[in-house]
């Protein structure tokens, strides 16, 4: 076929010269033609045909794309819950074990003081004293320190009595508290699986159509080439029959020959407009996007230094790679599975790495990031660079599952999605934008 176009584009650029042999060029029948003609609209009709179920499940990919965003939120939210649980269980056992060091001392006092009775033959040593003192006043001092000691031993055993029932608490502490860790460490790890199958479920669903969808334009692009090539084969056959059939009715003769008035056809241009037209949906664009109606927006006015430093570290991370669950305040990290081989950011992680440069700490979701801001509201018509936007696939905030850094002029620095990096976006309002805060009010 690509033989065959070359063969056709050199007769149409050499074109015939009277007198001179040529092989004339295959001229393709009419079946051939009209073959070419059905294959063409055949597979238009399945790529038209597949259009719309190709459109649903991009869109069921999406809305998995999505789910599995806020279930990873949900992980990240038990996963930070396990890890403080598991700090208190770690802070109850070693409150438990000092309790037990100390009843312990209690407890060797304790002995003690039993130790010394049983050699001294006696829990009673007022006894003693009296009939070893050699004069009443010696006994009457005798008696006075032994009420005072008696005393200390009696404090020794409600110390004790106190530190028992201390340290039984504090085990009873530490175990509840692994309790709870053990509980939260375990509802993570099922959020994590539920995530992770859901977004692989997604990113399979995503290429399954981007395959078809190739697959069929592939086939569409092959029947338009074959058509094309017939029909440029088959103008390049009528050319040089008529050049053919001019040549041989010329007569010699010295008068002035009769030159007939060019054409002002193109042969190649049903191809060249059919071929145009591709960037149509894309080609303008110079309007800014509407935004949507005012909701009442609440901050105040922003900090001009600390959205500036925001939007210049979120820019000094153009170009690295989606990472799903990627990056934090530090920067860019190795995302969770799927993405554990992948070095980059996810949106959230993004937005928690740009405002901690500039000492805000706004949250490590996104859910988080508008629920911690969620007093600092700002209406869609009065974005400031600095701003950051969300998007959600419902009306509650725990459905959000995408944030933005707007950085003025309709634009905004956002990670999008896998395969992607981080870029420079115009805004998007849409039935999905949720809201935007100004963290830097």
């Amino acid at each position: 076929m690509r033989a065959g176009g070359l063969a056709v584009a050199a007769v149409l650029a050499i074109g015939i010269a009277p007198g001179t042999a040529a092989a004339a060029p295959t001229n393709p029948s009419d079946s051939q033609i009209a073959g070419a003609e059905s294959a063409r609209d055949q597979a238009a009709a399945a790529v038209g045909a597949i259009s719309a179920q190709l459109a649903a499940a991009q869109a069921s990919a999406d809305a998995a794309h999505q789910q599995a965003q806020i279930a990873l939120q949900d992980y990240e939210d038990k996963q930070a819950a396990a890890e403080q649980a598991q700090a208190d269980s770690t802070a109850a056992v070693a409150a438990s074990d000092a309790a037990d060091a100390a009843r312990d001392q209690g407890q060797d006092a304790v002995d003690e003081f039993a130790r010394s009775s049983y050699m001294g033959g006696t829990t009673s040593p007022g006894f003693a004293s009296l009939i070893t003192s050699g004069s009443p006043s010696e006994f009457i001092e005798r008696a006075a320190l032994l009420e005072a000691a008696g005393a200390g031993r009696s404090d020794v055993l409600t110390e004790l009595t106190v530190l028992q029932g201390q340290a039984e608490d504090a085990e009873t502490q530490a175990a509840g508290a692994l309790a709870t860790a053990t509980t939260l460490q375990a509802e993570a790890e099922q959020s994590l699986a539920s995530a992770q199958s859901q977004e692989s479920s997604a990113r399979a669903q995503a290429d399954t159509i981007s395959a078809q969808s190739a697959d069929l334009q592939a086939q569409l692009t092959s029947a338009q080439q074959t058509l094309y090539g017939l029909q440029g084969a088959r103008e390049a056959a009528r050319q040089q029959a008529a050049a053919a059939a001019a040549a041989a009715a010329a007569v010699p003769t010295r008068r002035a020959p009769v030159v007939s008035a060019p054409s002002s056809s193109s042969p190649s241009s049903s191809s060249s407009s059919s071929s145009s037209g591709g960037g149509s949906s894309s080609g303008g664009g110079s309007s800014a996007p509407v935004a949507p109606a005012p909701s009442g927006g609440s901050a105040g006015a922003p900090s001009a230094s600390a959205a500036a430093t925001a939007i210049s570290a979120a820019r000094s991370q153009l170009g690295v790679l989606y990472s799903w669950g990627g990056g934090n305040a530090s920067g860019p990290t190795y995302g969770i599975s799927p993405d554990t081989s992948v070095y980059g950011f996810d949106c959230s992680g993004l937005m928690e790495y740009a405002y901690a440069q500039a000492g805000i700490r706004v949250g490590g979701t996104s859910r988080d990031q508008w629920w911690n801001n969620r007093n600092k509201q700002v209406d869609a018509a009065d974005l400031q660079p600095g701003d950051m936007m969300f998007w959600a696939s419902g009306s509650a905030y725990s459905s959000i599952y995408h944030v933005a850094i707007y950085i003025g002029g309709n634009q905004m620095i956002e990670a999008p999605d896998r395969g992607q990096k981080v870029m420079v976006s115009r805004v998007r309002f849409g039935g999905d934008y949720f809201g935007a805060v100004r963290p830097s009010a």
